[in-house]
């Protein structure tokens, strides 16, 4: 079977002409195979998780986000930043399920885990797999900025395939999440997937 395998390349030197709030921006001297230098810029990320959220009559939560840099309402599965260093990437899920969506689930595997752009930034994503989805208990997180302007929707899986396909849907987490969630389906069952706890060398985590 095919497999990533960890590598690094000679790094001569680095610096960082910008740092946001969240991601910055490193650029670094990279010596390749052949001794000859290049120089990488991309942007640094502290990773994230997203949820395909599956109820029990086989619809997917959905969330409808303006995203400013692509200037698209785009549909998209809850999802957040790993902005706590350590932090279970699975605490991380829960947390955001329930401030996105107001929801929390009894049942969670590890559908996928992605590298978001390689080619321009550091980002690694973990998709979860939530079922026995419920509505949450307490106070509703209140919303600001772009999640302030949230539509939700409960979406059937074949629906969000067919979207995926077509072009329509464009969503990264939410594209590969329904598509691997609807080959699993379709294969060996979400019995096969891995547990909710399983390691991440992307993005290493306490599992306590």
């Amino acid at each position: 079977m095919l497999h990533d395998i960890p590598e690094q390349w000679p790094v001569t030197g680095t610096r960082t002409p910008f740092t946001g709030n969240v991601t910055g921006v490193r650029t670094d001297e990279v010596t390749m195979p052949d001794g000859g230098t290049v120089r990488r810029d991309y942007q640094t990320h502290p990773g994230s998780v997203a949820v395909v959220a599956l109820d029990d009559e086989g619809r997917v939560l959905v969330l409808r986000q303006y995203r400013h840099p692509v200037r698209h309402l785009l549909w998209e599965v809850p999802a957040g930043l790993l902005d706590v260093p350590g932090e279970h990437p699975l605490r991380a899920a829960q947390r955001e399920l329930f401030e996105e969506a107001h929801v929390e689930a009894s049942d969670w595997r590890v559908l996928a885990d992605i590298y978001s752009t390689p080619g321009g930034s550091d980002e690694a994503i973990r998709i979860f797999l939530a079922r026995g989805v419920t509505e949450a208990t307490g106070e509703r997180y209140e919303a600001s900025e772009e999640e302030a302007q949230f539509e939700h929707a409960r979406v059937p899986l074949e629906e969000l395939v067919r979207g995926v396909l077509q072009g329509e849907l464009h969503n990264a987490c939410l594209a590969v999440g329904v598509l691997a969630l609807n080959a699993v389906l379709a294969g060996d069952g979400v019995e096969s997937l891995r547990p909710a706890d399983a390691p991440w060398p992307a993005r290493p985590f306490d599992p306590s």
